[in-house]
Formats: C-alpha cells, structure tokens, sequence
C-alpha cells in the first residue's frame, strides 16, 4: 500500500522471495511494486491455501472468501456459476501466467500444488489482456470486473516432496504426490492426483437431475512444469502441461460422462536491458466433453449421446519499457484461434481474435496516473449449425477500449484509487447456436442450451473508487465502491425447469452498483482475522419486454458476506473456521420465470496438525468439515448442495 518502500523490479525472475512479497505482475505483465498499481489488488498466496477447504474441488473455492464477488460451483462435476462485482461469471478473466483460461472448465481441472499464489486485480477492463473465445457456458469472457491470475511455481530454491492420502463422505478416496528441483540452471516441478466418490444427490427432488443411484466420479490429474534460467537471470524459459480426465455417471444408468480437459503454456522473457523486457508466450487448451442422455421421466433408455469439443490456440507479445524510476510503457499484441464443435446436434464453428495494446503507467512522487487502449477484431465462421449449411456464413466486430487510472498515496497509512474502462464482446458460438435445437423446446428429455441467432454483440463500461488504510504492518481496512453499465447485455435465462433448458438473450441495458468493505489482521504468528462484506444492487432496463424491465442480473446475491479466523494452539494445531452469508438472487432477468435463491449461511471448519517434524520429514493431518449447519439450500438449474461432509487426510513431506 502507500507508502511501502520502492522495490528496484527487473525481471521477476531476477526477484528474491522477500522481494515477490512487495510485488505484483498481473497490472503490467512483469513484477511491479504493489503501490504502483492504480487498481486494487489481493494476493492468496500457497500457504494460505492450506486453511481454505474445497468441497468441490474446484479452484475458484480458493476465491470464496474474496470480498467483490461470489462463487457457486454448482456441484463436484460442474462449474462455478458465480459473479463479480455485481455482474454474471463471465465478466472476470482468469488468466494462468498472464495467458487466459476458461473459468468454468479449467478451475474443475487445475491443480493448487502447481501454484505459488493467486493475484485478483479488481477494476475495469485492463486493455492488456484480451477476451477470452471460450464458446461454451456463459459464453466469452472479459476482464470488465476483473483479471484473477493463476500463477504457477516457478523459483525453486531446493528439493521437496508432497505425499498425501484422504478419505471423507461420500466414500470420497484421494491421493496425491508432488516433486520439485532444481539442477544449476533448471528448475522442475511435476505432480498429480487420482480422487474416486461416490458422491451425493445434488439435484432437487424430481428434477432433471433425480437420482437412482449414487453419482460416481473419478478424476485424474497429471501435471509438470520445466523452467530455464542462466544464472546471469537475462532469460528465462518454461514450458508447463496438464491434464486432467473426469469420468463418472450422474445417477442414472444412462448418464455416465467423460471430459478431458488439456493445458499448455509456454513462456520466453528476455531482458534487453536495464529499460527494456520481451515476453513471448503461447498456449494451448483443450476441453473434450461427453454425456449420455436419457428419456426420463419417459423411461432411462439411452436416447444418445451428446458433447462437445473445443480447441484454442494463444499467443501474446509484450514488450515493457521501465522509465523514470518506476513508470512503465507497456505494448504488444495477442491472437487467439479457436474451434467448437456440438453433437448430437451438430455445430461447428471457428473464431479467431487479434488485438494491438498499449498502456502507459507514469509514476510522480505519491501519484500514479495510468491509461490505455486496444484495437481488437473478432471473427466467427459458421460451418453447421443445427446440422445445416447456415444462410449467414461469417461475422465479424472491430472494437475500441480503452481504460484509465489514478492512485494517490498519501503516506505510508492512506491510499485512494479510482479507475474506469470499458469492454467489448460478441456472442459466443452456445450462445447462437446453441447445444440443442430451437424444436426440442419444451421436450421432456432436451436438457440444453436454445439457439437465438438473433444475438447482438454488448458493450460496458466499468468505473470504481476506493480506499485502503494500513495503520501498521498487521492491519489492512480498506472500502471500494463500484459502477457498470453495459449495453445489450447477453444473460443466459432459464427458460424450463423440466426439462432444464436455458437460453441467452439480450436482456437491454444494464447497471450494477455496489461497495465492498474489507478488514484484516495479523494480531501475531498463533491468531489471523478477516471479515468483509459486498452490497450490491443490480437492475435490467428494457423498454421492449416489460417482463424484463426491472428485475435482477441473474446469479449476482444482493449481499454477501465472510469472516474466518485462523487460531494455532500449542502442539502445532491450527483451527480455521470461516463463514459466509449469500442473500438473494435470481437465475433469469424474467420476473414471471425466474427463481429466488440465497438467504443462507455455510459455517466451514479446518483443523490441522502436525504428527511429526524433523529436518529430513515431517507428517501432518487435516479435517475438513464442511457445511457445519447443514444448509441444503438450492441453486440454479434444479442444483442443492447435499449439506455437511467431511474428508480427513494425512501428508508427508521429505
């Protein structure tokens, strides 16, 4: 915060560990001083993931407690449909080193032990990352709300070994190991996991999702990663893979699933010198998903198989410029390929976006001033859709942004920020052609996405305004308010309860608004506190539906809150309880087809311990006890959570 000590970044490979603690790379693509950074910004770093549990076993849990937004994985085989900031899940990008990701499928498939923390850039819409082509879900996602970056384990300082096993409800079994080393210039890490439960019936009583019989899944994740550094620290090069197959059924004799889901990044940076960094990257994602359907309520015969194929391609450049001390000129370019393919009903299209950015952060004593633009193209080829050669054969947008900044620290206690940007995207490939034919509406059995073709492009803008206070060293307070509109908004809408079928459509202009509140202390190493709270009040303006003209942005609570406390007694136990309230929120801007959810509380707890510490091994347990208070509340799409579990599990490390 304001007032902290300036740190002399280089390449953030160059840094120490003690220098990574003041220090943030998401705002400009390379390691900046943390009061640099017009934006607000919060870092979970590993360590701090082991007081967090994730009953999901989904990687956006680790942002649960994070004021600003919500996470709601529907269940342990399906994604997070949450919000930011006041708006739908596809308005914060998640990126991993910098390259984008999906944030539905890709936080059921990566690993926490591959990462050395996680950096959330609250704000509007940094021109430095482009939207992200992932056509299936919600669609294309974009950093109006904000950027979460994902970083991956990178310095490796010496050799360690992860081995751990658990076993909870459900007749949950896992087992996990990890390695890291370092050989002169060569750093590595690889790892892996294998989980197998029965699980739970997490849908409604006799809806879509009625079960006959206990859910399986089995999940298996392979991961490594390769680093290059000579010593003198003016290169550096990686390459990191993953992969992660997910099979089970869902309750039903005829509704077994197999996804894989396959992640590549790699990465050069170059120092020219003392002034100027190159940064090459690419990327590689793969989601293969299948599923058998069935004709219930009807009968269970398998009726067919259905799924969905998507490949996409990354790359990005980006030079950086260090002047006048701490300023940076940061430029370069992105592009990004990417195919979806559908079946039964058959879909198959391709898209491709290219962008040039440019933004300059001027540093001047106690102000920082900071503003940028992109020039981007977005393009989409339709090959089939709904198993037919479409009249529309292509479509394409050219699109401006731009976003801008200021961050005053006053003193070493007191910091002000203020941001505004806007944001562009076009319709995603579900979205328009849809998982299911226009004709199947209303068929029982039909479980999918509608078509709407008829889907414009929208536009946003996204402003906030906050402040943060740190009295001492132990102590942050901080309030941030926040403002979005956007134009011809697309939301998905849930349309049929039985069979489940959803649609987007333009719902008109929307605005959300809202503040966060956050605290949090250290009071010593034995006892940590947090607690924060988010308002929000969103409201849909359509002049042409009055049965959407004011109501709610679907999946955005009117208030959530959390607070956790983390207490280490003698005998190295660490107690962690957190709790979380959700008020009320909608599944569709509808007023005569939507449904209220929220109005609950989930109280958490972790407790861990040691069993044994030498310098060669140590041994240690942990228990999670999830849902304490039982709350089976409901979620969208005829979801419930199944209410308490459990999973203990024991480590060693040598």
């Amino acid at each position: 915060t304001g007032g902290a000590p300036r740190v002399d970044t280089g390449n953030i490979y160059d840094l120490s560990l003690e220098m990574l603690a003041a220090v943030v790379v998401t705002d400009t693509k390379i390691a900046q001083p943390r009061e640099t950074v017009t934006q607000k910004m919060e870092t979970i770093r590993a360590g701090d993931f082991e007081f967090l549990s994730t009953p999901q076993g989904n990687l956006s849990e680790l942002l649960r407690y994070t004021a600003g937004q919500f996470v709601n994985p529907l269940s342990r085989n399906d994604a997070n449909w949450g919000s930011y900031a006041g708006l739908g899940p596809k308005y914060n990008i998640y990126v991993l080193d910098g390259l984008p990701i999906d944030s539905f499928a890709d936080s059921m498939s990566l690993d926490p032990w591959a990462l050395q923390e996680v950096e959330i850039h609250k704000g509007p819409a940094s021109v430095l990352y482009s939207n992200y082509l992932s056509m299936d879900f919600a669609g294309n996602e974009m950093s109006l709300a904000g950027i979460t970056n994902f970083i991956l384990k990178d310095r490796i300082d010496s050799e360690s070994t992860r081995i751990a096993a658990g076993y909870g409800s459900y007749n949950t079994g896992n087992a996990r190991f990890y390695h890291q080393n370092r050989k002169d210039s060569i750093s590595y890490f690889a790892g892996g996991s294998f989980e197998r439960s029965d699980y739970a019936n997490y849908g409604s009583s006799g809806s879509w999702l009625n079960m006959l019989q206990s859910p399986d899944y089995r999940k298996t994740k392979l991961y490594a990663k390769i680093s290059y550094a000579p010593d003198d620290d003016s290169r550096h090069l990686s390459l990191f893979v993953h992969r992660t197959d997910h099979k089970g059924n869902a309750g039903r004799p005829n509704r077994d699933f197999r996804n894989r889901y396959e992640t590549v990044n790699a990465a050069y940076s170059l120092s020219l010198d003392d002034a100027w960094n190159l940064q090459i990257k690419s990327g590689y994602r793969n989601y293969d998903r299948e599923w058998g359907e069935d004709n219930y309520p009807v009968n269970l015969d398998l009726r067919e198989r259905d799924g969905v194929s998507q490949k996409i391609y990354l790359s990005d450049l980006t030079l950086n410029y260090r002047h006048a001390g701490n300023s940076m000129l940061t430029m370069g370019a992105d592009l990004q390929r990417a195919s979806y393919e559908t079946y039964q009903v058959v879909n198959d299209v391709d898209a491709r976006s290219a962008g040039l950015f440019v933004q300059e952060k001027y540093v001047k004593d106690r102000w920082v001033f900071r503003v940028g633009g992109r020039a981007n193209r977005t393009d989409q080829s339709y090959e089939t859709i709904d198993s037919a050669a479409p009249a529309l054969k292509d479509k394409s947008w050219d699109s401006q942004l731009w976003s801008t900044g200021v961050r005053y620290n006053a003193d070493s206690i007191l910091s002000l920020y203020c941001n505004v940007g806007s944001s562009f995207v076009a319709p995603s490939a579900k979205s328009v052609c849809g998982t299911i034919a226009a004709s199947d509406a209303g068929i029982p059995g039909k479980n999918g996405q509608l078509p709407n073709p008829g889907l414009k492009p929208e536009k946003g803008t996204g402003s906030d305004l906050g402040i943060e206070v740190r009295p001492d060293s132990s102590f942050t307070f901080g309030i941030r308010g926040f403002l979005n509109r956007i134009d011809d908004a697309i939301v998905d809408n849930a349309v049929s309860a039985v069979p489940s079928q959803s649609i987007s459509v333009n719902a008109g202009r929307v605005r959300s608004c809202g503040f966060e509140v956050t605290a949090e202390q250290s009071l010593s190493r034995e006892l940590k506190w947090f607690a924060n709270v988010t308002r929000t009040s969103s409201k849909v303006k359509n002049g042409i539906e009055p049965d959407q003209n004011g109501t709610s942005i679907p999946f955005v609570p009117n208030l959530v809150a959390n607070s956790g406390i983390s207490i280490k007694f003698p005998g190295d136990i660490v107690v962690s309880p957190y709790l979380q309230f959700v008020g009320d929120y909608y599944d569709s801007t509808s007023r005569a087809g939507r449904k209220r959810f929220g109005s609950y509380e989930v109280l958490d707890l972790k407790i861990q311990g040691s069993l044994a510490k030498s310098p060669s091994c140590s041994m240690g347990y942990a228990l999670e006890l999830n849902n304490l208070l039982n709350r089976r509340y409901e979620m969208p799409w005829q979801f419930r959570n199944p209410g308490f579990n459990m999973f203990v599990s024991f480590e060693v490390g040598f």
